[in-house]
């Protein structure tokens, strides 16, 4: 007659199974950790693009596209020229690798994501600035409201322009990434659909 196992027997084995890789799934992590260890490398400046190019020149499309969904993942609103400039030439770069290229297209929407950058990067500077020139022409933009101790609220002179333009920057701030974030992950999502 056959045993009947309990549950606790079941989970038992199931948990041995659980710790034990397929030798696809190991070579998936040493491809993840080889690309991190890229990356990393290319991050830092230890790589340039056409080293990022021959380390990875030979490798499967899977990890092609891996490399450059990271990549990808990168790229932030907040970037400066130089970080986002290094991460496109490393786009481009593994893009050259594939035996199906898209280049032209992704060129294109990273350069859509460039320009969207630097008209975000102009309009919060001149917002800024604009800003900045108005609370020095007018002083009562420096007040600011203050609760008494009667719980009345009164404005008092306190902040210095610089405070002054942070307190009323916030708000159009917001507002003004909120319209270039929305794009921008638009993009991106758009350059993922791209990259096969």
């Amino acid at each position: 007659m056959e045993k009947i196992k309990s549950a606790f027997e079941k989970a038992m084995e199931k948990a041995e199974g659980i710790g034990k890789l397929t030798s696809e799934e190991k070579e998936k992590i040493r491809d993840q950790e080889t690309i991190k260890s890229l990356l990393s490398d290319f991050y830092k400046g230890k790589l340039d693009r056409d080293g990022l190019w021959h380390k990875l020149k030979g490798s499967s499309p899977l990890l092609l596209k891996e490399a450059q969904q990271l990549l990808v993942a990168s790229l932030r609103m907040g970037n400066t020229h130089e970080e986002f400039q290094q991460r496109k030439d490393g786009i481009l770069a593994i893009e050259t690798l594939k035996d199906k290229k898209r280049t032209q297209v992704i060129e294109q929407i990273l350069n859509s994501i460039e320009r969207l950058q630097k008209e975000y990067h102009t309009g919060k500077k001149r917002a800024v600035d604009e800003l900045k020139a108005e609370i020095e022409r007018n002083p009562q933009m420096r007040f600011q409201p203050v609760r008494s101790p009667d719980g009345k609220t009164v404005f008092q002179a306190s902040l210095s322009v610089d405070e002054a333009v942070q307190t009323r920057l916030s708000d159009y701030l917001s507002e003004h990434e909120k319209v270039y974030t929305v794009e921008f992950f638009r993009m991106i999502e758009r350059l993922k659909m791209e990259i096969l």
